[in-house]
């Protein structure tokens, strides 16, 4: 994009990178906060760690947290061996947390701890993990009206929301849709080995004039 919204949001992901803060990615569905959270990535001294991505509202709440945080062997029915956490797993690295919004709020009370003491206990376990790991949270909801409402814990929002970048619509970056056609135009054609298209002026109008709800 090179429309000024899209230049002040590339900017801020440069200031952004090299810090350890956590940062909290905002806009809606389909704006790309999670290649705004790779870019973040790719650009921070962690860009050869892993970047372990996860959308919470995908996983089911018994899961969660297993998922989240790793289980010891008999934890509860069907762990039938050790598994690491995606915090483990993006140890030294960065975990991006697609749609916290939609955490419960028990999961909520112990990733707080977690970004707090950068400590984990796996389900089932006794011993703490001690890890080094920058997280990247995402929503398409507004977290301060669900933190009226009591489904999002007021701490941790403020603890997510250290760093904040609000990712605009594209009916408010209109003028970069021709830029985005012509990316995708030139993907699909390497992909499936076909030659380019062109896009009429006409068609290009029609796409700019839409509403993109």
């Amino acid at each position: 994009g090179e429309t000024d919204a899209m230049i002040q949001t590339l900017e801020r992901v440069v200031q952004i990178a090299p810090v350890n803060s956590t940062v909290l990615i905002t806009g809606e569905s389909g704006t790309g906060k999670e290649r705004v959270a790779r870019g973040i990535h790719a650009l921070s001294p962690r860009k050869h760690r892993p970047f372990i991505a996860t959308n919470v509202a995908a996983l089911p709440e018994t899961l969660l947290e297993a998922e989240l945080f790793g289980h010891e062997k008999g934890a509860f029915t069907g762990a039938i061996g050790q598994r690491k956490g995606y915090f483990e797993l993006a140890h030294r690295g960065t975990l991006f947390l697609d749609e916290i919004g939609e955490m419960p709020l028990a999961t909520q009370t112990k990733l707080l701890r977690a970004l707090e003491e950068q400590r984990i206990r796996r389900l089932g376990g006794e011993a703490e993990i001690q890890l080094d790991v920058r997280v990247i949270a995402a929503t398409n909801q507004p977290l301060r009206d669900l933190v009226e409402l009591g489904s999002f814990r007021r701490d941790l929002f403020f603890r997510l929301n250290v760093l904040h970048i609000e990712l605009p619509p594209l009916r408010e970056r209109r003028d970069d849709v021709p830029l985005l056609v012509d990316s995708f135009v030139r993907v699909a054609s390497r992909e499936h080995d076909r030659p380019g298209v062109t896009i009429s002026q006409d068609a290009l109008n029609i796409l700019i004039g839409y509403d993109w709800p």
